[in-house]
């Protein structure tokens, strides 16, 4: 019997998968909040606020989004953003039925002329963020206010959305 060699073809095995670290802990630390407000029987924030994530790149061409703060007292929700170097003329803020829009862009040009030299710099960018308004939100009455380099939007809630805390008796054993 005549022994013919077999060619033997070797798989490599599949590459561990390594975790992003930094998203596993942005999904603990979300998961953390989430079971703290609903212990408390409040809504997520992230129920509350639907949108992309805080630094979502574009293009090339696309500033990251600014990180919002939203608050909420009895009155309202007011959403806070940092946008330096921004003017009042590069953001936009708008409300289509149950969501709320912010975009903003930025253009820069610097030019810097010598003797000996001629430097031209441009860089341009935008954002956009949207977030799914609360329940309770009067569209109508919300306002946007932009002093030294901060956003703040206030949404006021509507009258009968407006609910004073009830303390609730904890009694021993």
């Amino acid at each position: 019997m005549a022994t013919t060699p077999a060619e033997v073809k070797k798989t490599t095995p599949p590459a561990p998968v390594v975790p992003d670290a930094w998203r596993s802990l942005r999904t603990e630390m979300d998961r953390l909040f989430d079971r703290f407000a609903s212990g408390l029987g409040m809504p997520s924030v992230g129920r509350l606020f639907d949108g992309p994530p805080a630094l979502r790149f574009e293009s090339s061409f696309t500033m990251p989004a600014p990180a919002i703060d939203v608050t909420e007292d009895k009155d309202a929700y007011r959403l806070t953003a940092e946008l330096p170097g921004m003017s009042e003329n590069d953001i936009e803020v708008s409300v289509t039925e149950s969501m709320l829009t912010v975009k903003g862009e930025k253009k820069q040009e610097t030019e810097h002329k010598a003797k000996n030299y001629h430097v031209s710099e441009r860089a341009y960018g935008s954002f956009e963020r949207s977030f799914s308004l609360p329940d309770g939100v009067d569209a109508n009455k919300i306002g946007a206010d932009f002093a030294k380099g901060v956003l703040t939007i206030t949404l006021p809630k509507k009258p009968e959305a407006r609910v004073e805390p009830k303390k609730v008796e904890v009694k021993p054993g």
